[in-house]
């Protein structure tokens, strides 16, 4: 079983895929012509954007991709005038990941993104 997405969330994100990503700012980074992590921002209006399918190739983990591709979402939001805070929807596996970039944790929801897999709701006002 995947550690940071439950099997039936991969319908979901090629949804998201073909439906969504042209319309939020979504990013990719590759290596040697491979997509190896991606992520999006999405303006979902009334001062409020949220990062969306956020994910590095576990080969790639602890090599700062991570990283960098949330801080570049987070500059895209900080240059939007009407975007106040972010919000996210992580695991208990990467929400300390995102504390470190100054997230702080609104709710938990045991299993909300799948069996072993809690829902930690995130936000970061700007």
């Amino acid at each position: 079983m995947p550690t940071y997405f439950a099997p039936a969330e991969r319908g979901d994100f090629e949804r998201f895929l073909h439906e969504h990503a042209a319309q939020c700012a979504f990013q990719v980074i590759e290596v040697e012509g491979q997509v190896v992590a991606c992520g999006g921002l999405w303006n979902g209006g009334e001062g409020s954007a949220s990062f969306c399918w956020g994910m590095v190739g576990r080969r790639r983990h602890r090599q700062g991709l991570g990283r960098a591709l949330a801080v570049a979402r987070l500059h895209q939001a900080e240059a939007d005038p009407s975007i106040q805070r972010i919000t996210l929807s992580t695991s208990q596996h990467t929400q300390g990941f995102y504390a470190g970039l100054g997230f702080q944790v609104l709710r938990v929801v045991a299993d909300g993104h799948g069996a072993g897999i809690d829902a930690v709701e995130m936000e970061r006002v700007l």
